[in-house]
Formats: structure tokens, C-alpha cells, sequence
């Protein structure tokens, strides 16, 4: 027997909650990003790692809020726990391995397009992987073409997603970008549930030992939100990933000097004098700045 699905019981209640829950996990996840790239430096690896944990997480929970409004009139749905959160670790290891190539190999677009098509597949996959672990007196088939369309969404959101963290300056911009890829997110979230297809076999209770969707949805928000919330913490004691770079940290314009403005300072580097770009000829000065950097020296230089 074809069963009745309704994917919004609670009218917009859950397609707006789920969205927002999208907004924050890429906006953190985009700002880390763009901090790891743009400040190599400064604890790399830990931003990459928060930035693919924040958008896994974000992802994960904007799926399983919306599957809240998911049901099926003829038969009652309870989700297998293992397989639940089992697509969250699914989610974040896919998009930390596509953050990761940016993150390492650069902005080229070959590294774009590779990483991009890895954390897309990553969000798909945690997708069907969470529709997998669902619980019900029927099977469950899908149409593939409408399958393919929402996989094909995920890996072009992901792509211009991980394109925006490079290459958007600004918090505003950097918080649009995010909005559209909630977006994305959401539309491949409803894309694929379009193409699902129930076979209700009878009626009765679920089968299996799965636990209910309101069982499941205590724990959903809190352990993710918990972790979203100190997330946003740690994003916001970072003025660099609030607001970006500070005017005197971003590289002059090229062109020729003109007359009467004054020739942009180069800002010390940790543990060089206040005065000592200004004290060196300038090739000298260069080559000593970046030994500074690249070695993270502390020494002072005598004169």
C-alpha cells in the first residue's frame, strides 16, 4: 500500500528552525575557514578542525529538525540510534576533509572544485545515511533522478561555499554567503525528501528497537546546540574572524607612489621591535621579516 507523506506536520515551524540551525553552522564554520586561510600561522589546524565540526554539526541538526515534520499517515516512525549518529560523524569527517585541502593545497580551483565535491558528497551522504537509520512498517524507495538533482545541489553549495570563505571580505558578505549556503543546504534537504517514495506494509506500531522522534530530539538539540553555542563564543573573542583583517594588516595597492601619501607600514611581527623595518634598508628589512615569520623568532636584533 503507497503511504500518505506529509514533510511538514508543523507547518514552517520546523523548515525555519532547521534553516537557522543551517545559518549557524555555516557562518561559524565559513568564518574559521576564512581564518585558517587568510592567517596561517595562528593555530591552523584547530580553526580547520572547529570550522568542519561547526558545519558537519549544523548540517546534521538542520536535517534531523526537519525530519521532525516528516510522517507517514498509515504507519508511526522511530529512527535506530547508531545509524543517527553514526551520519554525524559521516558528516563532520567529509567536510573536515574537504576544508582540510583548502585549507592546505590553497584557493586554486582545482582544490576548490576537489574539496567542494568531497564536502558535497559528505552532506548527501549524511543525508541518505540519516534516512537509512528511519523506522517504519514499509521500505522506502527513491526516485533517482530527483536523488541525483539533491546530491548535484550539495556539491554546488559546497563548492561556492568553500569559494566564498576564500574570497569574500567582510563580516556582511561572509554572513550572506552563509545564508545562501544554509539555503543550498535546505533546498538538498528537500529535494531528496521529494524524491522518497513509502510502501506501508499493513498498520500497527514501528518495528525494530528504534527510538521515536521525540526521543530523539531532546539530545539532538542539546549536545549540538551546546556545542554551536561555544562555537560562536570562541568566534566572537576573535576580532580577526568578527570582523576580518584590520585595515593596517591588508596589503597596499600597486601602482606607483603618489606624492604627498604616506608609504604603508608594514605592522611588526611577534617578538620584532616596534622601529625595525624602519631601521633596515628595505631589501634587508624584507628578507629579515620573513625569517621572522617563517621561523616565529623572538630573538631582538642588535644594532
Amino acid at each position: 500500500m503507497q503511504g500518505t507523506v506529509d514533510g511538514f506536520s508543523y507547518g514552517l515551524v520546523t523548515p525555519v528552525a532547521a534553516f537557522l540551525m543551517a545559518c549557524l553552522g555555516s557562518a561559524l564554520g565559513l568564518r574559521c575557514t576564512t581564518r585558517s586561510v587568510r592567517h596561517r600561522n595562528t593555530f591552523k589546524t584547530g580553526w580547520l578542525a572547529l570550522g568542519a565540526t561547526s558545519i558537519g554539526t549544523g548540517i546534521w541538526t538542520m536535517h534531523f529538525i526537519a525530519m521532525i515534520g516528516f510522517s507517514v499517515d498509515e504507519a508511526p516512525i522511530s529512527y535506530d540510534r547508531p545509524l543517527t549518529f553514526a551520519s554525524l560523524g559521516v558528516a563532520i569527517l567529509m567536510v573536515g576533509i574537504g576544508i582540510f585541502i583548502v585549507g592546505y593545497r590553497g584557493a586554486t580551483a582545482l582544490t576548490l572544485v576537489t574539496g567542494g565535491t568531497i564536502t558535497g558528497l559528505g552532506v548527501a551522504t549524511m543525508h541518505y545515511l540519516g534516512m537509512a537509520g528511519m523506522r517504519l512498517q514499509g521500505t522506502i524507495d527513491y526516485d533517482s533522478l530527483t536523488v541525483a538533482l539533491s546530491v548535484l545541489i550539495a556539491v554546488v553549495a559546497a563548492t561556492t561555499a568553500l569559494w566564498a570563505a576564500v574570497s569574500v571580505h567582510g563580516f556582511l558578505a561572509s554572513l550572506g554567503a552563509s545564508l545562501v549556503m544554509a539555503l543550498a543546504v535546505s533546498g538538498m534537504h528537500y529535494t531528496g525528501m521529494a524524491a522518497v517514495n513509502v510502501h506501508v506494509h499493513g498498520s500497527g506500531a514501528a518495528t525494530g528497537g528504534g527510538d521515536s522522534a521525540g526521543t530523539l530530539l531532546l539530545p539532538m538539540l542539546i549536545g549540538p546546540a551546546v556545542f554551536l553555542l561555544l562555537a560562536a563564543v570562541v568566534v566572537m573573542f576573535d576580532p580577526l574572524l568578527v570582523m576580518g583583517d584590520p585595515d593596517w594588516q591588508r596589503p597596499p595597492a600597486r601602482g606607483p607612489h603618489r606624492p604627498g601619501v604616506p608609504t604603508p607600514r608594514r605592522a611588526p611581527a611577534y617578538g620584532e621591535p616596534a622601529n625595525w623595518s624602519s631601521r633596515q634598508p628595505p631589501g634587508r628589512a624584507a628578507r629579515g621579516a620573513r625569517k621572522s615569520v617563517g621561523r616565529g623568532a623572538h630573538r631582538s636584533q642588535e644594532w
